[in-house]
């Protein structure tokens, strides 16, 4: 199988399987939990950095203003990001959140094909219609406007986008993201510090170790799905990632009982029968061209057309 696409899907499951993770300490505050799990993957980031020796290479992005833009806008969406999910599971939004990037992967396909020039077969092209009938019934069931959805899918799609399209690798330009947000990240536990109200000084058993292992939590499946976005095309990622929303809801639906209705489990169904068909299409597809790099060679293509090519 190709590497890419395991990386992703082993992305999307760590993905899926979070919120577990993040509802393990329900009474920490949304944002104490943003900036400590900043805090703990830049001491991960480090430190890995430090053993590999590789921050030559760091500072040599630094150098470069276009990348230094980049990794500015790159960092800010993965602030927002993380502190809207956050807040998202920790209030019982779960299924909400699921939503969120369910509607995602079809942005990362419009972005891919529109921007990129990937161009999709007609198969595939199906799916994605039958995937973007299956959200537009979720939306429709919500009832509301879901600010939550909408505020995760764009902001995980661009940034997608712009790592698709950065020049440095996964390591470095999550390196650089995760130090981005560290001096808010550090203002925020201090001050909360000196009010009172934080986490510093005020250990409760096991909770410690759990901060700490929010960097692991953090860092892992980004460095996974950098590497994924820089292997397949956008098009792929943007498939693969249905696997990561259909965990999280059926973990707000059967594990924490939150509210569900006919109409989702409709549009549930015809996400995964789009995920069928497309699937299907793709083994058909290399087996009939028996080529198993043709999504590295789609990425490298999308990667020149817009002056970059991978290093």
């Amino acid at each position: 199988m190709n590497r890419g696409v395991v990386m992703g899907v082993a992305a999307y499951l760590l993905w899926g399987l979070s919120p577990i993770y993040w509802r393990l300490v329900g009474s920490i505050p949304s944002g104490d939990v943003v900036a400590f799990r900043i805090v703990a993957a830049a001491l991960l980031l480090g430190a890995m950095q430090l053993r590999g020796r590789t921050l030559g290479r760091v500072k040599a992005l630094l150098v470069d203003r276009r990348a230094r833009w980049m990794f500015v806008l790159t960092a800010g969406l993965l602030g927002v990001n993380w502190v809207v999910f956050i807040w998202a599971v920790s209030n019982g939004r779960v299924v909400e959140a699921s939503l969120g990037y369910f509607i995602n992967p079809l942005i990362s396909v419009v972005l891919g094909v529109a921007l990129l020039r990937e161009r999709l077969r007609l198969t595939p092209m199906i799916a994605v219609a039958i995937a973007a009938a299956g959200v537009l019934v979720l939306a429709i069931d919500l009832g509301t406007l879901p600010w939550v959805s909408l505020v995760l899918a764009g902001t995980f799609a661009v940034y997608g986008l712009i790592r698709k399209i950065s020049p440095a690798g996964s390591l470095d330009g999550l390196t650089l993201e995760v130090y981005g947000l560290l001096p808010i990240a550090l203002a925020v536990v201090v001050v909360r510090a000196v009010l009172g109200d934080g986490l510093v000084g005020s250990s409760v058993p096991g909770r410690d170790l759990w901060l700490l292992g929010s960097g692991v939590m953090t860092a892992v499946p980004l460095l996974l799905f950098a590497a994924a976005a820089r292997r397949i095309p956008l098009w792929l990622v943007g498939m693969l990632q249905y696997i990561a929303p259909t965990i999280q809801f059926l973990l707000g639906v059967l594990v924490w009982g939150e509210e569900w209705s006919g109409g989702q489990a409709v549009g549930f169904i015809m996400i995964w029968i789009a995920l069928a068909v497309f699937a299907t299409e793709g083994i058909i597809h290399s087996r009939r061209n028996g080529a198993g790099n043709t999504s590295d060679r789609s990425a490298t293509t999308s990667s020149r057309l817009i002056g970059f090519s991978r290093g």
